[in-house]
């Protein structure tokens, strides 16, 4: 982004504070930046977010640096005010719907269930499932949960990965059942532990399997697992959240249609989902007649975690602090240790994986890594310097950074809650992120962890 577009036409189309103008509130950090350097970062991500070229319809974002909490800023709103309607602004607590992060998040729960004993990684998921689920072109191959968290279980999404609270997993991925289609869902070319495809329908299994063995419905199970012990509020069932939490949840825009999925930079913000200004939220289709355990995709174990960047960062911190909240453990070191250890790295070729034109280069269990490294588009700030493991998410305008530098202690969450411009067309200089996903983390990097002054 050029500096000439971060101008006062740029701050008034945004249509919310303006921290050019006069400094938001902010809470109280941990360990807060010095004022001059937190109002200059204020500034900078507000220009961010009002740049014509592309505007961001919300930001919630926060940093930590030394295992402390020094920077938590939000800019825009969570609900556009349209139609002589009041917008209103994102805060601290508002949760965004944070796409494919649900997947690292979902993982930090199944990690709880193996640390109990009740599932393995290596053990082939049929046993729990209650059904064979074998990739028909190689049924002598088990499937693990390890690769379902590698993305190279051989599952494909080409037929879908989210299914009615009525259906029945099997019926879908098992050959012959009723709505097996043509098999989609299989590689032909590819067996399990071979190729590295990111897939989504196998955060379905996962989440089905993790009902299977608790007896617990997968929404539920995850507040036990993960957000009850971190005090958090959010989570994957909008349905369920108490009234002044789901009014604190922000309505993801595009400046897109929904159908036929037109960009019109000047034209108005569209609401892409959570959209309850003027439709209450629902419960699941279905989910009267919900079967445990038969399939867990209508709570989206793969991307449909709401939850605010503030109570992400705490998730954060409890990684940083080998497992341990408030001086309890949530996690074990050695847990988080497997987590985070590398299992596959892209081969540069293409011949041992899909990088998906730079996006995927390297995999724990569960999530992506980023190890700085310029010549295979890891590098998520410019210059380098930052290190960290963590995932990205992608859906409904929603765009979201997780990022922590396990080692150093010092990490980076932003969530954007919306653009005005395809971020297709607005790639990134350095990396496959979106470029303004690059300036925010490059000034929070530079601003909140190392604390220089422009």
């Amino acid at each position: 982004m050029k500096q000439g577009r971060r101008t006062m036409l740029g701050l008034a189309l945004l249509g919310t504070i303006n921290p050019l103008l006069a400094a938001p509130k902010r809470p109280a950090a941990a360990s807060p930046l010095p004022p001059g350097v937190a109002r200059q970062l204020d500034a900078e991500l507000a220009a961010i977010a009002a740049d014509p070229a592309c505007q961001l319809a919300s930001l919630s974002v926060l940093a930590i640096r030394n295992g402390k909490i020094c920077y938590e800023q939000q800019f825009g709103q969570r609900v556009i005010g349209q139609d002589g309607a009041p917008g209103k602004p994102v805060d601290r607590n508002t949760l965004f719907r944070i796409a494919s992060i649900s997947k690292m998040m979902t993982t930090l729960g199944l990690m709880r269930l193996v640390e109990d004993g009740k599932l393995n990684l290596d053990a082939d998921v049929s046993d729990y499932l209650g059904f064979t689920l074998r990739n028909p072109h190689f049924p002598e191959r088990p499937i693990t949960l390890r690769t379902l968290l590698t993305h190279r279980s051989s599952l494909r999404d080409d037929a879908g990965y989210s299914y009615p609270a009525a259906t029945a997993l099997k019926d879908v991925l098992v050959p012959g059942s009723r709505l097996y289609g043509e098999g989609g869902m299989w590689a032909a070319n590819a067996g399990p532990g071979d190729y590295f495809t990111y897939c989504n329908l196998g955060w379905g299994v996962i989440g089905t399997v993790m009902e299977r063995v608790t007896g617990e419905r997968f929404d539920r199970l995850m507040k036990r697992l993960l957000l009850d012990p971190l005090g958090l509020q959010g989570g994957y069932n909008p349905a369920d959240l108490p009234p002044p939490v789901l009014a604190n949840v922000a309505t993801l825009y595009r400046k897109r249609t929904t159908d036929t999925e037109i960009w019109d930079p000047n034209g108005p913000w569209i609401a892409q989902a959570d959209d309850y200004s003027n439709k209450p939220v629902q419960q699941p289709p279905g989910i009267e007649n919900y079967v445990i355990g038969a399939n867990a995709t209508p709570f989206s174990p793969t991307g449909g975690l709401r939850i605010s960047a503030h109570d992400m960062g705490v998730i954060m911190l409890m990684m940083m602090n080998g497992g341990v909240h408030n001086g309890r453990r949530v996690l074990k070191q050695a847990t988080l240790d497997q987590m985070f250890t590398r299992q596959w790295t892209y081969d540069g070729t293409g011949g041992n994986g899909d990088s998906l034109d730079g996006l995927f280069n390297c995999w724990g269990l569960g999530n992506e890594q980023f190890p700085d490294d310029p010549s295979n588009g890891t590098r998520i700030v410019e210059g380098g310097g930052f290190a960290a493991v963590g995932h990205l998410g992608d859906a409904y305008g929603l765009m979201s950074v997780f990022a922590a530098d396990l080692k150093n202690r010092n990490g980076m969450i932003a969530l954007v809650g919306g653009t005005s411009t395809d971020p297709q067309a607005y790639k990134g200089k350095y990396s496959a992120l979106a470029r303004f996903q690059e300036q925010i983390l490059t000034g929070m990097y530079r601003r909140a962890i190392l604390m220089q002054k422009a």
